[in-house]
């Protein structure tokens, strides 16, 4: 796609690299195609950028806008908390409103803590796992995302297949090394392997902790009793389960993942969805191991804890979701369920291989001619350059993507939103079919 489309948002971008590291504030928005785009307003379902283009957004903000933008019930909400006052250091009463909602609708929990970001709650789940047990090792699982401190940025998306799944790998330069020991990998999906693994080493682990859907590697779900099988296995080596639901929770069930799949955690942290855009994330478990914060014996501070404002967010945008059992998280799942239908129907119909992995609420496509994934080495096998000029096509239509292929529904996308989606999905595909066969067509006469 030519770059005179955007060309406010290609002047700010060169604007932005000589102002801040890579021209973004998180380097992930830096793989978007042609270049990150700058926006200027958005409601409901859309984005309107700087250049005037509009777009359906399946990106929501990386997940967080699970009401779709500016919903009238959390803006009321906000506004009237910001004629108040927006920040105290202090005890407020939406603290205990908010606590309440999520002790009603997670099944773990019996407490929770309040902080600002996702990383800042895995870490907060982590000492408390550590504390408790008196064990000082944590067991990921490679291709799980749980935040960007040393401790756990670690074979989140290793580079190639050179080096076996339960060797840990830092994300990053300038890790410490150190990180690096107190750190079991296991690939996921895989109950035998961990259940020699805690054979051999649970006297050193503390906590186990996986994304329950692993949305941050092509949204691969959990093999049938494969989290029930963590949660027997956890229970028998007595190590702490953490569910990462920084993605899941509030989004593929009112009580998260752990209500979709019926297992519950010891601790679980959540974020993103839970404030409906605004920063807020939780850790939530066990009253027992809560307890060690109240104790003093695990530190937990933070000047933006229980923040007023994101917390006013949190009251009305959790008593939306919990109405009616759940009916607007329902009515997303039906939604993202037309769309994967929609989209496989279509790829199929253009000859283009094609797996769609996911729930309703959060799915990814991978252009592949696997026939399913069940970890991150399976995931590699998709064909990259596919899917970044389909995202670049569908931007071109109107429809607002990730760059890593993941879609995310919210309450605001309407039923003539999917049908449009399509549409656009079935002009895309007709024109990889056809290019893909006047290609073939030069191929032979040469």
């Amino acid at each position: 796609m030519s770059v005179r489309r955007f060309p406010k948002s290609a002047r700010l971008f060169r604007k932005a690299r000589r102002l801040i590291p890579g021209g973004v504030s998180s380097l992930v928005r830096a793989g978007n195609k042609p270049h990150p785009l700058y926006f200027r307003s958005a409601s409901g379902s859309r984005l309107i950028d700087v250049d005037g283009n509009k777009y359906l957004d399946y990106a929501l903000g990386w997940g967080p806008v699970i009401l779709g933008h500016s919903h009238p019930v959390v803006m009321r909400a906000v506004e009237r908390q910001l004629k108040k006052f927006q920040t105290l250091g202090a005890q407020h009463e939406l603290e205990i409103a908010v606590a309440e909602k999520i002790c009603r609708m997670v099944p773990c929990a019996e407490q929770v803590a309040f902080s600002s970001t996702g990383s800042g709650a895995v870490q907060l789940a982590l000492r408390l796992a550590r504390a408790y047990t008196g064990r000082r090792k944590l067991l990921k699982f490679e291709g799980h995302y749980h935040g960007s401190p040393d401790n756990v940025l670690i074979s989140f998306h290793p580079p190639g297949i050179a080096h076996p799944p339960t060797e840990p790998v830092p994300g990053s330069e300038g890790q410490s090394p150190t990180a690096l020991d107190d750190v079991c990998v296991l690939p996921w999906n895989d109950l035998p392997a961990l259940e020699a693994t805690l054979e051999e080493h649970h006297r050193d682990i503390a906590a186990i902790i996986t994304e329950p859907i692993l949305c941050n590697t092509s949204c691969l779900v959990p093999v049938p009793g494969y989290l029930k099988g963590l949660r027997r296995l956890a229970t028998r080596y007595g190590v702490v389960l953490v569910f990462d639901e920084i993605i899941t929770g509030f989004r593929v069930a009112p009580g998260g993942a752990q209500e979709l799949y019926g297992v519950r955690p010891d601790l679980a942290t959540f974020g993103k969805a839970v404030a409906a855009g605004f920063p807020l994330s939780v850790v939530a478990g066990k009253r027992e191991i809560m307890d060690w914060i109240a104790e003093g014996r695990v530190v937990h501070a933070g000047s933006f804890n229980g923040n007023p404002i994101a917390l006013a967010a949190a009251d009305a945008a959790l008593k939306f979701l919990a109405a009616k059992r759940g009916a607007q998280l329902r009515r997303i799942r039906r939604s993202g369920e037309a769309l994967m239908k929609g989209i496989g129907q279509q790829a199929e119909r253009a000859g283009i291989p094609l797996l769609i992995n996911g729930v309703g609420a959060a799915f990814h496509l991978s252009f592949t001619r696997r026939a399913e994934m069940r970890n991150y080495r399976e995931s590699l096998e998709g064909d990259l350059e596919a899917r970044d000029r389909f995202i670049v096509a569908m931007l071109h239509a109107g429809v607002y993507l990730l760059p890593e292929g993941r879609w995310y529904v919210s309450t605001a996308h309407s039923e003539a939103d999917v049908e449009k989606t399509l549409e656009a999905v079935a002009d895309v595909f007709r024109r990889f079919r056809n290019n893909r066969n006047v290609s073939r067509r030069r191929t032979k006469s040469t």
